[in-house]
């Protein structure tokens, strides 16, 4: 059902490819900063300092679970945002969604701890995870839309991928802010040294507010508001017209972020506390695989503007399936260098879908509800993949070790690598 307006909104200058690309990259950048801050920050502070009466396991299942609400707050920002992404433009939902997780994060610096309040320091640190993954739930699906939408159709993929480029370097840089904390005592971090990487994120915000500023919405989008032909409801037109791929594209999204956050959630807590690692030594492995991952993203896109983007992203998923085994083993080792092969391995294997999964998105839904539909499918497959794995993954690692994790990863790895055989762009016209 067509919208109907009184008058068309009047287009913005377009903006130039660097200053296109360089929004992108530098929102979803701080974006993820301010996400992955949080679940260092879980992995490594939150179970004594919010949930100090508890065990050791139990404020570690605590934490977790305070990580993971976040991943459920995010559907509920794809369809929220993407809503009025898809009516009004995908430039000024970037711009809120920055505003929204930034403040969130910026706040949580400044929480009272358990020791202070009582039982509502983990509420409201609860309440901020909520409000920060409302506003990362809308901020991928804008990212990738505001690049591939100005992009021709070969490049469309790499556009895409300096969203993505927001993933490692927000993992780049969260990582950064708690090695520059290296040099504290566990006393110092637990009672004052925790709080910096949060706090730190209002600069960020500002920085990346001054770049979104110059966004203008794409042409295409900007012709469709001209001829009245907005979804009055995007999110239902989505469920009518495209559940199938709704279903299957939410599915196929699971593996990226179910490897993305054993690594630096998980086992970040695990190689620490169970194998032995010390805190500073995983960051900097975890760090330098970064590297990796952004050239895989890179070379991903590469790719999928020359092959396809479907057949990268299956190529991907297989590795996914076939990665974890052999990645718990090397992590078990005890061995730096062996562990830093694991990482780098997980890197490539997430590099290979996310460098192909923006523009291949983008072709799977209808211009009248793609913000909602790329959004929604993205944020439904990190909250399986994201939220539960961690949680899951310390259940099954007291039930049967490293193993039974790998296998439950790999597990879901496969349930992705089904989803995109079967899922396929949506027909021309």
């Amino acid at each position: 059902m067509a919208e109907t307006q009184k008058s068309p909104t009047p287009s913005r200058t377009p903006p130039s490819t660097p200053t296109l690309l360089g929004a992108s990259l530098v929102g979803t950048s701080i974006e993820w900063y301010d996400y992955y801050i949080f679940g260092t920050a879980t992995a490594l502070v939150f179970g004594p300092l919010f949930y100090q009466p508890l065990s050791d396991v139990g404020a570690t299942f605590a934490a977790f679970a305070t990580f993971a609400v976040g991943f459920f707050a995010r559907p509920v920002g794809a369809a929220v945002i993407g809503h009025y992404g898809d009516r009004i433009g995908r430039r000024s939902m970037l711009v809120l969604t920055l505003l929204t997780t930034g403040l969130a994060t910026t706040l949580i610096g400044v929480l009272p701890t358990y020791a202070a309040i009582g039982i509502g320091a983990p509420i409201l640190l609860v309440a901020l995870r909520v409000l920060q993954g409302f506003g990362l739930g809308g901020e991928w699906g804008g990212a990738v839309l505001i690049a591939t939408e100005h992009a021709e159709p070969r490049r469309r993929a790499l556009f895409g991928s300096f969203a993505q480029f927001g993933v490692p370097v927000g993992v780049l840089t969260s990582n950064l802010a708690f090695l520059a904390l290296a040099g504290l005592s566990m006393e110092e971090l637990l009672a004052w040294g925790w709080r910096l990487p949060f706090l730190f994120s209002i600069v960020l915000v500002v920085v990346g507010l001054l770049v979104r500023a110059r966004l203008a919405d794409s042409p295409e989008f900007e012709k469709l508001r001209e001829e009245r032909e907005v979804a009055a409801v995007p999110f239902t037109e989505l469920l009518r017209t495209q559940p199938r791929e709704l279903l299957l594209a939410s599915v196929a999204s699971i593996a990226v972020p179910a490897v993305g956050y054993t690594v630096i959630v998980y086992i970040l807590n695990y190689g620490t506390k169970t194998v032995g690692y010390d805190r500073n030594t995983l960051l900097l492995l975890i760090l330098a695989s970064t590297a990796v991952w952004i050239a895989a993203i890179a070379g991903a896109a590469v790719a999928a503007d020359r092959f396809g983007g479907r057949r990268v992203y299956v190529l991907g998923a297989l590795t996914a399936v076939l990665w974890p085994i052999p990645m718990f083993l090397l992590v078990d080792s005890g061995n730096p260098g062996l562990a830093f092969v694991a990482f780098a391995g997980a890197a490539i294997v997430q590099g290979l879908m996310a460098g192909s999964q923006g523009g291949w998105f983008t072709e799977i839904f209808d211009l009248r509800v793609r913000y909602s539909g790329i959004s929604v499918a993205y944020q439904i497959g990190g909250m399986v993949g994201g939220a539960v794995t961690p949680l899951v993954a310390t259940s099954l690692q007291l039930a049967g070790g490293s193993l039974a994790v790998a296998l439950y990863l790999a597990g879901l790895s496969l349930l992705s690598l089904v989803a995109a055989i079967m899922l396929r762009p949506r027909p021309a016209g």
